[in-house]
């Protein structure tokens, strides 16, 4: 694990926390409640100074930050009071908001990092582009610029939840209904993608549609665990250069493979980590279809009418990560995903931006690149972790205020303790699946 991976995790984790707890600080200061204490990072104070009665710091470690709503006596206990300004004597829809503020600012800011993103490097649309000849879409009738609105009737947001339906969610062998939005009307229309089926052996990958111009082969992004007889000898990250030295350069790589009928194996060779590798990978042979031809349309910003395109499409991106993750664990209750894959921990994140720090090919604009969109990923998906009714997190505080609102009454401390006894074991729970999780992904991966 290289240690600068470290170091980004800590700090990424550090600045999408802070900006949570400081959430729930604006908030409550714009709603004229009394805040005792804030602080950024956790540990020794570095800088410290007071202002309107409030205690700022910011401290070495950063690890987390807090932001304290009680007075603390000699004892370290919180101050009992009737102060009308404090948090817990304010009227229940103040503290609701007060409670949402953090979970909200973690998706404004999740929103704002792609904005960024998409406005200095440009962004990839749902508007189609040109179909290649030979591919499903290159018969039908539509025109360049055409936006996707849906697939097979469901609804797509953005780039993420598209390509995760048309790559993984919907088997390339089935037909595809693609509803789409004129350019030129406006009008909505539908086109059917029929699927042309022929055999071949199974290589079972996921790559980028174009060779790559360093090593002259196809990335690899995603590995079938059944190549290789569920031994995959293709790793993400990999370059798959040749097969049966045959270049996946050559025009005529497709009809070459359909002509690999005869034989036990496939002699792959492939670059990981900048080094050539020759293996054999027991043949498998699978039912593929053509192309289905489904290009996306990218935009630079460079002109008011694309800053505000490229702003909308970031501000969409919260929805794609609840439809990927809804998907996600039903297809973990439906078989189709390991359970260890649905959550990942410290570890797991960890694992991720050393894949992306340590990526010898990526140069260090495309590694700042994937750790941006990591970090804006994180940051919405803090949004639903915070949300979970668990000690500790702002879920347990939202419960506990909408059950107030529903019985018109506070409820009791026996209560209270019982939601929080029940929480914590899940908070427990939780906190060891993670960690196993992203241990089973290591040792598996």
């Amino acid at each position: 694990m290289n240690v600068w991976s470290i170091v980004v995790v800590i700090l990424m984790l550090g600045v999408l926390v802070t900006i949570h707890e400081l959430g729930h600080f604006w908030v409550a200061s714009l709603l004229k409640i009394k805040a005792f204490e804030v602080s950024i990072f956790v540990g020794p104070r570095l800088v410290h100074w007071k202002r309107k009665g409030v205690d700022y710091s910011i401290r070495l470690i950063p690890l987390g930050a807090y932001v304290r709503f009680t007075d603390i006596d000699e004892n370290g206990e919180a101050v009992v009071s009737d102060d009308p300004a404090l948090l817990i004597n304010q009227p229940r829809w103040k503290r609701l908001l007060v409670s949402l503020a953090g979970p909200f600012m973690n998706v404004v800011l999740g929103v704002l990092i792609f904005s960024a993103l998409y406005w200095a490097t440009g962004f990839t649309s749902l508007d189609l582009g040109v179909a290649p000849e030979g591919s499903q879409l290159y018969s039908q009738e539509y025109n360049v610029g055409d936006t996707i609105t849906a697939v097979n009737g469901k609804r797509v947001y953005t780039y993420l939840d598209f390509y995760y339906m048309t790559d993984n969610s919907i088997p390339r062998t089935e037909k595809l209904t693609v509803s789409l939005k004129s350019a030129e009307t406006g009008k909505k229309f539908d086109v059917v993608l029929n699927p042309e089926l022929k055999t071949r052996p199974m290589l079972g990958i996921t790559t980028y549609r174009t060779v790559d111009e360093k090593y002259h082969g196809w990335e690899i992004l995603n590995v079938d665990e059944n190549q290789n007889q569920g031994n995959p000898v293709l790793k993400v990250g990999d370059f798959l250069t040749h097969v049966d030295g045959k270049s996946v350069e050559d025009k005529d790589f497709s009809e070459f493979l359909e002509t690999l009928g005869e034989g036990d194996t496939l002699k792959l060779t492939f670059i990981r980590n900048g080094e050539k590798i020759e293996k054999e990978c027991v043949k498998t042979m699978i039912t593929y279809s053509n192309d289905r031809g489904l290009r996306l349309l990218a935009y630079r910003v460079d002109s008011p009418k694309t800053v505000f395109r490229a702003f909308g499409y970031a501000a969409k991106i919260p929805m794609s990560v609840i439809i990927l993750s809804a998907k996600s664990i039903s297809d973990v209750f439906k078989g189709k995903e390991k359970v260890y894959n649905m959550v990942s921990g410290p570890v797991g994140v960890t694992t991720v931006v050393n894949d992306v720090v340590g990526d010898v090919d990526d140069d260090v604009g495309e590694k700042v690149y994937m750790l941006i969109v990591i970090s804006g990923i994180i940051s919405i998906g803090l949004t639903f972790t915070n949300l979970l009714p668990i000690p500790g997190l702002d879920g347990v505080q939202i419960i506990l205020i909408v059950v107030e609102m529903v019985i018109g009454r506070r409820l009791s401390k026996k209560a209270e303790n019982v939601i929080n006894v029940v929480g914590f074991f899940l908070l427990i729970a939780l906190v060891i699946f993670a960690f196993a999780s992203d241990i089973i992904r290591i040792l598996v991966g």
